[in-house]
């Protein structure tokens, strides 16, 4: 081999590996996506069903048994002494729980649980006052994912004779 058809061979051999290492590196970032993917999935899964467990409770302690005619007849927000999860009567409940879900091989979720009352007027904020409308937020974080999903669902009260 003559210098020049070396030159071509060494070039050739250059640009092979550029092209190997970029189609190995866009693998790596498509794998990448799909695992942050699969967790957001997986993470929202998990809070949709805390949601819907929640919300197949009494909306207050008080109207677990009867109905409640007056704001002051509401209960504070909270479980009740003695009440530990997932033994909840009702959707305030849910207040301050911590959860952590290692039940998927894949990942290990921690899921945090708020419950505050709030007001038809500014359903982003929270009341300090009770309502007749609490709102549960639902944070899933994991060591596996980068991003913080982060769930609300309003429960309200409604009572037909």
């Amino acid at each position: 081999m003559n210098t020049g058809q070396m030159m071509i061979t060494l070039a050739a051999i250059v640009l092979l590996s550029m092209v190997i290492l970029r189609v190995t590196t866009n693998f790596l970032t498509t794998d990448d996506v799909l695992m942050e993917s699969k967790f957001g999935v997986l993470g929202i899964s998990l809070a949709t069903s805390m949601m819907e467990e929640a919300t197949g409770k009494a909306f207050d302690e008080e109207s677990d048994s009867g109905s409640i005619l007056t704001l002051a007849d509401l209960s504070t927000i909270g479980p009740d002494a003695g009440e530990i999860y997932p033994n909840f009567d009702d959707f305030d409940d849910y207040d301050g729980l911590v959860k952590i879900d290692s039940t998927m091989p894949s990942a290990i979720f921690k899921v945090i649980c708020k419950v505050n009352y709030v007001n038809t007027a500014n359903l982003d904020g929270i009341s300090l006052a009770k309502t007749w409308h609490k709102k549960m937020q639902l944070f899933i974080t994991s060591e596996s994912s980068t991003d913080t999903i982060k769930m609300e669902t309003i429960y309200s009260y409604f009572f037909y004779r």
